[in-house]
């Protein structure tokens, strides 16, 4: 692997060789819970963290996920990606390597209703404490800082409405102020997009469910560490990474593997995965890599017709607002120009005129677009938020996060802009007839 590559080579070959037992030259599929090892010694020395090398139980690591593993982290920029079952386990999973009873999480309030229902109600439950910001107030960002809090997390480019956080920023009140991590969920932008590791982030997820994949087929999630978290500085804040982990030698993760830039992502794998078990099935992460090698082609295509359903929503009498990360006049447009050169992506939402009843007319009426909980499809997609995405939510916390009863969410796919225009006006014709 080359650090020479540019990003449409390192998406085809980084992380991968013809396989050394027969030759082949894509990633085969290794459908095995385990794996056999050489010796007594050998399997000793991989439960005690001895052996990083070799492979033993699925659950922990397997070769076609590997592969995977390693093109994502070539991609972000990243040294060490964790693969998970899913992108919620990926996110959780982020931060309970972090995170014990009583610690505390600040998090952006324009962010995926999956999310605030993960940190806001299932964290709750185990004595994990959150606060919710706007995520262009950086002074409130600053505010809701806790002697206990221990995590920032924001996504690049917030669902549904397209608010960008200022990478830059956020991280310096995080190192800082609040002497803690900064994750960030990079989901929508894609590594192909923005890579928030070359902006102060320090660690990276991905529903690789969504555009790394980009056929609707599998599900699944990633955790890529920068390794640029000084976990060392302050031992007494961050007990996971000094005290000894039962059965896996007599130092802690910081002391072993900082060296290597790999004490966050090996306690994560050994520690939290090991124990909570979402790990990613052997066929999801060879079709995780068949999408990987065609991102970069995708996202051009996707980012071209979103910027297209865009001019077409701006001038359409039913629509009250349109919001796309990009587009002048929000918060955060001039964070976007400067972190997104190569477009807003792909999702699209707007309000409707007419409100939830005209919105619910609206997504029955498609034919092109489907109407389903997904984004990041070649296919083009739509969904209602408030009664489905966000309906966790209450109608404060939506409108908090800019969705009205209105609001529609758009995934736009590659198929012909023309098409999805004339689908879409079909749909408004629908929901101004009744």
């Amino acid at each position: 692997m080359s650090d020479d590559w540019g990003f449409d080579t390192a998406q085809v070959h980084a992380g991968a060789t013809p396989d050394p037992g027969t030759g082949a030259r894509a990633t085969p599929i290794f459908a095995t819970s385990s794996f056999v090892y050489e010796s007594a010694e050998q399997a000793a020395a991989s439960f005690l963290l001895d052996d990083l090398e070799g492979y033993g139980y699925t659950r922990m690591s397997n070769p076609t996920t590997a592969v995977a593993e390693r093109r994502i982290a070539r991609l972000e920029g990243g040294v060490v990606a964790v693969a998970t079952a899913s992108g919620q386990s990926a996110t959780a999973l982020s931060l309970l390597n972090l995170l014990r009873s009583g610690d505390h999480v600040v998090m952006a309030g324009q962010i995926y209703g999956g999310t605030s229902n993960l940190l806001g109600q299932r964290f709750a439950e185990i004595g994990i404490g959150l606060t919710v910001v706007p995520v262009d107030d950086h002074d409130a960002w600053r505010a809701a800082i806790r002697p206990t809090t221990r995590a920032f997390f924001a996504e690049s480019i917030g669902n549904p409405i397209g608010a960008v956080a200022d990478l830059e920023a956020i991280a310096r009140i995080a190192h800082e102020d609040a002497r803690v991590p900064f994750i960030v969920d990079n989901t929508l932008a894609t590594p192909y997009l923005l890579r928030p590791l070359e902006h102060g982030a320090d660690v990276v997820v991905h529903s690789t469910t969504k555009f790394l994949s980009g056929h609707g087929t599998v599900i699944g999630g990633v955790v890529v560490d920068g390794a640029t978290f000084d976990f060392g500085a302050e031992p007494e804040r961050w007990p996971g990474f000094h005290k000894p982990d039962a059965g896996h030698g007599s130092e802690g993760y910081w002391a072993r593997f900082s060296p290597q830039r790999q004490a966050y992502s090996r306690r994560l794998r050994s520690t939290v995965l090991r124990d909570y078990g979402p790990a990613p099935s052997p066929f999801n992460s060879f079709l995780l890599i068949q999408g990987l090698e065609t991102l970069s082609l995708r996202m051009r295509q996707h980012v071209a017709n979103a910027e297209a359903v865009v001019q077409h929503l701006l001038a359409h009498p039913q629509v009250e607002r349109v919001h796309f990360p990009t587009l002048p006049g929000t918060p955060w447009s001039a964070t976007a120009q400067r972190l997104l050169p190569r477009g807003g992506g792909a999702i699209v939402s707007f309000d409707i005129a007419g409100g939830l009843d005209a919105g619910r007319r609206f997504v029955d009426a498609v034919r092109l677009f489907s109407h389903l909980a997904n984004v990041g499809d070649v296919r083009s997609l739509v969904i209602h938020p408030a009664s489905t995405t966000n309906s966790g939510q209450s109608p404060e916390q939506r409108l908090a996060a800019g969705i009205g009863p209105g609001l529609i969410r758009l995934s736009i796919g590659i198929e012909d802009a023309a098409d999805l225009v004339a689908d879409l006006d079909r749909a408004f014709a629908a929901a101004l007839g009744g």
